[in-house]
C-alpha cells in the first residue's frame, strides 16, 4: 500500500449541541470506520449556507474527508442548523427541504422566473446525476442524521473534537 490516505465518506449528520457537522467515514488504509467531529464555529441564523459549506468543504483540516461529500449536502446540513438556531423544529427543516427538492409535475414552468427555473433546472440535473450510475462511482449514499443529544447526556457528551474515534 502507498502512503495515500483513502477516506470514503458514509454518512454525514449533524450536531445542534454543540454545534458540529459530523462525518462517519472508513479508513480504507486501516480498514476501520471512524467518526470525524468538525465543529462549526461563528455560524447564526444571519449566515450564509453556501459560504459556509464552502468554507468546510475547502478547510485543510477537513478537505480530504470531505472530497466525496456534495457542496449540496453540506448546505442542507447547514440550513437545518440554521433553522434550528431560527427556532424552527427540526420536521419543520426537513419539509422546507424536501419541498424545495421536490419537482411538482403539474407546474407550469414557464410561469417561473429565471432563478426559480435554475434552480429546478439543477434538481433535476441533480436527480438525474443520483440515477445515473457511474462506473468509477462508488456507491455512496448520503442521508441526513440528526442526533439529539438529551440534556443529561450533554454534560457527558465532551467528545474531544479532534480525536478521530473508531465507532
Amino acid at each position: 500500500a502507498g502512503t495515500t490516505m483513502t477516506f470514503i465518506a458514509q454518512k454525514c449528520g449533524i450536531c445542534f449541541q454543540p454545534p458540529s457537522i459530523i462525518l462517519i467515514y472508513r479508513d480504507s488504509s486501516q480498514d476501520k470506520t471512524r467518526q470525524r467531529i468538525m465543529p462549526v464555529r461563528n455560524f447564526s441564523k444571519f449566515s450564509d449556507c453556501s459560504r459556509a459549506a464552502e468554507q468546510l468543504k475547502n478547510n485543510p483540516r477537513h478537505k480530504v474527508y470531505l472530497e466525496r461529500v456534495s457542496l449540496r449536502q453540506l448546505q442542507k446540513l447547514y440550513g437545518l442548523l440554521r433553522g434550528h438556531l431560527e427556532g424552527q423544529s427540526l420536521a419543520e427543516s426537513l419539509e422546507k427541504f424536501r419541498q424545495e427538492e421536490t419537482i411538482d409535475p403539474e407546474e407550469d414552468m414557464n410561469k417561473l422566473d429565471d432563478k426559480e427555473l435554475a434552480k429546478r433546472k439543477s434538481i433535476m440535473d441533480e436527480l438525474f446525476e443520483k440515477n445515473r450510475k457511474k462506473k468509477d462511482d462508488p456507491d455512496f449514499i448520503y442521508n441526513i442524521e440528526v442526533e439529539f443529544p438529551l440534556d443529561e447526556q450533554l454534560e457527558s457528551c465532551t467528545w474531544d473534537i479532534e480525536s478521530d474515534e473508531e465507532i
